[in-house]
């Protein structure tokens, strides 16, 4: 029994070292997070998602930011809440500048009303002073638009980069 006992331990002190930092989810082709994003567009019979913190879509996952964050990335459902996805679990940090399509801009500081993500898309034009990005909106749902969040002097909003994402 003893020996059994030890056996596991060492089982378990071993999988700790050998366990990726990070939690697995299927790899996803930067071209699939922003297909999958723009599904949300015409998802609700040819109109956008609408948002609720509250309730999940017919795909499973939930009606806010990080839950649409998460469906485009294909992450567990319902997908992690906006400090989970900013956390080393599922993302980590860039800077706004190496921003790529499907990365994602996210401030999770503050109450459930104050954070916020959104799937970056591309740049406006060679400046870099706004960029366009699909996002779940409270009093709106799924959105395309331009955006700067991120880009102004003291900003919450921090670039964020998915371990799961495929560079092509």
């Amino acid at each position: 029994m003893r020996v059994l006992a030890m056996a596991a331990a060492a089982l378990v002190a071993l999988s700790t070292l050998v366990s990726p930092a990070h939690a697995a989810a299927s790899p996803v082709y930067r071209y699939e997070i922003i297909n999958r994003a723009n599904g949300w567009l015409t998802a609700n019979n040819g109109t956008r998602v609408p948002y609720s913190q509250d309730r999940t879509w017919s795909d499973g996952y939930r009606q806010d930011c990080s839950g649409y964050a998460s469906m485009a990335a294909r992450l567990d459902q319902p997908g992690p809440n906006t400090v989970g996805l900013a956390s080393g679990t599922w993302t980590f940090a860039i800077t706004m500048g190496e921003l790529k399509r499907g990365d994602l801009v996210i401030d999770a500081i503050g109450d459930g009303n104050s954070r916020h993500a959104v799937i970056f898309d591309r740049w406006t034009d060679t400046a870099k002073n706004r960029y366009f990005a699909y996002e779940q909106r409270g009093d709106w749902g799924t959105d395309y638009r331009a955006l700067t969040y991120g880009l102004e002097s003291g900003s919450e909003y921090k670039a964020r980069r998915l371990h799961n994402v495929i560079d092509k």
